[in-house]
């Protein structure tokens, strides 16, 4: 699976983006997907995740009810909409891939190049 995101760029606070990750392969339904991000001098952290069938949707505490993911599986394609970013979310954000589900990065096998947020105060 090649994973490859979009929709990263400089936002202000208070504003929203959507983040578009893009995966090949036909098996792009068996997989949770999930949104990671890293800010600089800080570990990989969980963002969200969505079970295959979209059945399930996890989500950190620090962005729950501002963040939302979604899939579609007839376009192999995963979305993160942000909204209400503060500064606290800047990061670059990845999207990656595993079977079964959790929130560990280490668990997840495909990961793509990742896209920059920065949220200006």
């Amino acid at each position: 699976v090649q994973l490859v995101e979009s929709g990263g760029r400089l936002v202000q606070a208070g504003g929203s983006l959507r983040l578009s990750c893009a995966a090949s392969g036909r098996t792009f339904s068996s997989y949770t997907m999930g949104w990671f991000r890293q800010a600089p001098g800080k570990e990989r952290e969980f963002v969200a995740s969505i079970t295959g069938s979209s059945s399930g949707t996890y989500y950190a505490d620090s962005v729950k009810g501002r963040f939302t993911i979604s899939r579609d599986n007839a376009k192999n394609t995963v979305c993160l909409q942000m909204n209400s970013l503060t500064p606290e979310d800047t990061a670059v954000y990845y999207c990656a891939a595993r079977l079964g589900f959790g929130r560990d990065p280490k668990s997840y096998l495909y990961w793509g190049q990742g896209t920059q947020v920065t949220v200006s105060s």
